[in-house]
């Protein structure tokens, strides 16, 4: 079963990644990271996702009163040189997880890079 440093580890060979934290957004902590942080420092940028995550969460326009187990997918944001996106890992368990890859713009896929992250996500519940 692929374990946390695995999952990140996939995720920095995506092309164009420059970084890539698992983050627990109930708590606003990484339980891993690799590559540089956005900020400088992992936990910080740990918090802000989960700033970020909570926010489009708890907002009733973002999720539909029928999926409250799971009611997002991943977020995309865009910036002017990269791509943020945080992929919601669904588990058996009560957690509240994310897969967050911080991309080049101009040296990743940003299409590629989502389909490559929801899969590393899904290997990381499913093993």
């Amino acid at each position: 079963m692929p374990g946390i440093d695995e999952c990140l580890s996939g995720a920095m060979a995506i092309p164009g990644a420059r970084s890539a934290s698992l983050v627990d957004w109930s708590s606003g902590l990484a339980l891993g990271s690799l590559g540089q942080s956005p900020t400088g420092e992992h936990e910080t940028a740990a918090a802000e996702t989960t700033d970020l995550v909570r926010a489009a969460v708890e907002g009733q326009t973002f999720t539909g009163a029928e999926d409250r187990r799971s009611p997002l997918q991943d977020i995309i944001l865009t910036a002017s040189r990269s791509y943020h996106l945080i992929c919601f890992i669904d588990t058996v368990f009560d957690s509240r997880l994310v897969l967050h890859l911080w991309l080049d713009r101009d040296e990743g896929n940003l299409a590629g890079a989502r389909y490559r992250l929801q899969s590393l996500a899904e290997e990381l519940v499913l093993g």
